[in-house]
């Protein structure tokens, strides 16, 4: 019986020494593996999303504006000359030469002109009249005068071909003429008389009275010149 004991408790004492001896291993060991632990609850971390970058927009420069050429200026058309026809005076008056407005005229008058009617050497048959200015400012000899002798009505004919280019101004003491025809061509009944009287229309509404000189004889050709500057212009008709 004593024998069985010891028998037994040999295998038991050896089981416990090796298992001592393993446990020592274990603990030393560098290479064995951790122990499990318990595995928590894996933490999930939520991805931050990216956001796409806005790719940058190209900066475009934008070119130069074409130089704009300013158009041309265009004159302003100019309004057409605006004539003044030439207004006559009443005598058969001259105006302007019918590119420009006539000039405003200051007629010679009975207040400001003396007239005479003198007898000339040539050509035969005519008498010289002459306006001058006794006034103290300019007039104008307008146009031709209207002449009638004595008591007749109607006025003798005007020669249109002696109208000067340009009215004539008289400044105080300035002379203009004009040349009396007194007959027409020769033969026939032509109503001759002896006058003693010129009657000159400068206007319409002035009229001057003049001696004709003695012997002075007309008949139905009479006429008579546009104011000349010269003497010598108007006795050419």
């Amino acid at each position: 019986m004593r024998l069985s004991v010891r028998t037994l408790a040999l295998p038991a004492a050896a089981l416990a020494a090796a298992l001592s001896l393993t446990a020592c291993q274990s603990s030393s060991d560098p290479d064995a593996a951790p122990a499990p632990t318990s595995a928590s609850p894996r933490q999930t971390t939520a991805a931050t999303p990216t956001t796409p970058t806005t790719p940058a927009t190209p900066t475009t420069t934008a070119p130069d504006p074409a130089p704009t050429t300013a158009p041309a200026t265009t004159p302003a058309t100019k309004p057409p000359k605006k004539t003044t026809a030439p207004t006559p005076a009443d005598n058969g008056g001259n105006g302007g030469n019918g590119d420009d407005p006539a000039p405003a005229l200051t007629p010679c008058t009975a207040k400001n002109v003396k007239v005479v009617a003198s007898k000339v050497s040539r050509p035969i048959n005519h008498l010289a009249l002459t306006v001058t200015n006794v006034g103290d400012r300019p007039c104008d000899a307008v146009g031709a005068p209207l002449v009638g002798f004595d008591q007749s009505q109607a006025p003798i004919r005007i020669v249109e071909e002696s109208k000067p280019q340009a009215v004539v101004t008289l400044t105080p003491g300035e002379s203009a003429y004009a040349s009396l025809i007194l007959t027409g061509e020769p033969g026939g009944d032509t109503h001759g008389m002896t006058v003693r009287t010129v009657k000159v229309n400068l206007t319409a509404d002035s009229m001057v009275t003049v001696p004709a000189p003695t012997g002075t004889y007309v008949d139905d050709g009479a006429a008579v010149s546009y104011w000349q500057r010269e003497l010598a212009d108007a006795l050419q008709y």
